[in-house]
């Protein structure tokens, strides 16, 4: 993994991708309010497909909240995929530009050139406040426990 792991009672570091439109995204953004980025290594996977398809369901019971769903994938990918799968109610970026989110926040596994998996959760005054990176590449992470302290935070 190439950066360091962020830790939860952090600042936030902002960071900017590039979003299906081809226009930059930066987690500024989206600032006052809950941000939930669920990292993914690619959305022609089945684990992360099912990740941002039970994110994308999940975001309509979130208030002031938004899901920020990144890979390093080409923008012109996800935006197939979410066509595809209907996916209307997250945001898309793609890192695969400069790495800057995977880098910045220690999902960037750099031999493979992809994100590892798993979600953090940047409150309104952009304080981390949930990290999971899961152990195994193939596993869901927890997402009671994401959306438990998202809906506590919102």
């Amino acid at each position: 993994m190439k950066g360091k792991l962020i830790k939860e009672g952090v600042q936030a570091k902002n960071f900017t991708a590039v979003g299906n439109d081809l226009k930059l995204i930066s987690l500024s953004d989206f600032k006052g309010k809950v941000r939930i980025i669920s990292s993914v290594p690619s959305l022609d996977t089945g684990v992360c497909a099912a990740q941002t398809m039970r994110f994308n369901k999940e975001a309509s019971q979130l208030k002031n909240t938004q899901i920020i769903t990144i890979s390093c994938d080409l923008p012109f990918a996800q935006k197939r995929f979410c066509t595809s799968q209907e996916i209307t109610n997250l945001v898309t970026v793609s890192d695969h530009r400069e790495t800057e989110f995977g880098v910045k926040y220690g999902f960037l596994i750099e031999e493979l050139r992809l994100l590892a998996r798993g979600v953090i959760i940047v409150d309104k005054e952009d304080t981390v406040r949930y990290v999971e990176l899961v152990k195994e590449i193939t596993e869901h992470p927890n997402y009671d426990k994401a959306l438990e302290v998202a809906k506590s935070l919102s």
